[in-house]
């Protein structure tokens, strides 16, 4: 486990997705934290439909050539935002970042590692395994602790963090995903339907997490969490094995 963590991480191997949707008061720092990255060489970015300031913002990056920006025309759900990230990827491995600062672009490194060292294909960053950080909410940190037990029943494997954001990727993996959710509904429809195949090597490593208020900006209620329950039955339950991936898991792994 340490020499798997302390795998030296190649510089400039990691795209960057990251869905935007009224971040005006964050987009900027963050994008500047996740560019000063040394693995990163791609930060992908999907406006989707913002209607404060964030895309008159984003252009202060549209001649950065690591940058890649794009905007949907109508406000879609972040899954939607995901769903048109991961295809526009194109390095190694592929990570989340949300528009805020809940969560720290320092941590890439750690989710990496794994997948670096040849042991992981998917790697979960868990806000749940003893890291330091601001007190949460209790109602929150509880309710996404049910949902993953919950996920955990239903996908037979065992998470501490099913909705983390920061779930990093080798890119055939993730763009092997037949994903279709639009809303928060990705969360839960990702670990199914990664999970369904066993083959699939699922890593999680402790990261640091810093909660923001609803008055920060904050998007995910209770009504999604409350659908989160009928998507986690549905993509683990209702949802065929086939419909899970693009081509045959064992195309896509065979040069592992």
């Amino acid at each position: 486990m340490s020499n798997v963590m302390n795998t030296p991480i190649p510089a400039g191997v990691l795209s960057v997705v990251m869905p935007v949707y009224n971040e005006e008061n964050t987009i900027v720092e963050i994008v500047n934290m996740v560019l000063a990255r040394p693995e990163v060489g791609e930060l992908v970015i999907v406006d989707d439909a913002s209607k404060d300031r964030s895309w008159e913002k984003l252009q202060t990056f549209a001649g950065n050539s690591k940058v890649k920006l794009f905007k949907q025309e109508v406000n879609c759900g972040k899954g939607a935002a995901l769903i048109r990230g991961f295809k526009e990827a194109t390095l190694d491995y592929v990570i989340i970042q949300d528009a805020d600062f809940e969560y720290d672009p320092e941590d890439y490194s750690i989710v990496l590692a794994p997948l670096v060292a040849k042991k992981a294909d998917v790697v979960y960053g868990s806000r749940f395994m003893s890291t330091p950080g601001q007190v949460r909410y209790f109602k929150h940190e509880m309710g996404n602790k049910l949902l993953t037990f919950c996920s955990n029943w239903f996908s037979d494997i065992h998470l501490s963090d099913m909705e983390t954001c920061y779930k990093a990727f080798k890119r055939e993996v993730v763009q092997n995903l037949n994903l279709t959710s639009q809303r928060f509904g990705i969360e839960p429809e990702m670990t199914a339907k990664l999970a369904r195949h066993r083959a699939l090597r699922i890593w999680e490593v402790p990261i640091s997490y810093c909660p923001r208020r609803y008055d920060e900006g904050k998007k995910i209620g209770w009504k999604d969490g409350v659908a989160a329950f009928w998507h986690i039955f549905r993509f683990n339950c209702l949802t065929k094995k086939r419909d899970c991936c693009i081509k045959p898991w064992e195309e896509v792994l065979k040069n592992d």
